[in-house]
């Protein structure tokens, strides 16, 4: 990703499927920064949803259902089907991300079936999660 990197909002689980959260995190980045797959996969979906450009690449190594990274506003630049690289460009920032103060930014969701994750979790990075300790807890 070109332009100033940064985390500007981070992922907010909802509390139910239908709730208010924050469905991904926001990543600060100039208007027309090439945007890159955060893993190696197949761009499945290339197109507007809601009016707003976005780029979906699942990843097929990643378990059943497999993980899918979005992204947007993203158009794309490689055709649906395409195999691509962690780290190949799949589309451009396009200016418009609403939800970001007037700012453009990416927004990169992650979602297994049809819930959502934390994508920062790819990279160690999400939000942790304290178990019980000993067993039958």
């Amino acid at each position: 990703m070109g332009g100033p990197g940064g985390l500007i909002k981070r992922f907010e689980a909802p509390a139910k499927a239908w709730a208010a959260g924050h469905r991904g995190v926001d990543l600060a980045a100039d208007s027309g920064a090439d945007i890159r797959s955060a893993a190696p996969g197949v761009v499945s979906f290339s197109g507007l949803v809601a009016g707003r450009p976005v780029v979906t690449v699942t990843h097929p190594a990643s378990g059943t259902p497999p993980l899918r990274t979005t992204y947007l506003p993203v158009s794309g630049t490689v055709p649906v089907g395409t195999t691509v690289l962690a780290g190949e460009v799949i589309g451009r920032l396009t200016p418009g991300a609403a939800h970001c103060a007037g700012r453009d930014c990416l927004h990169w969701g992650l979602l297994r079936g049809d819930r959502y994750l934390d994508p920062l979790a790819l990279f160690g990075v999400g939000a942790a999660r304290l178990l019980p300790l000993g067993r039958g807890r």
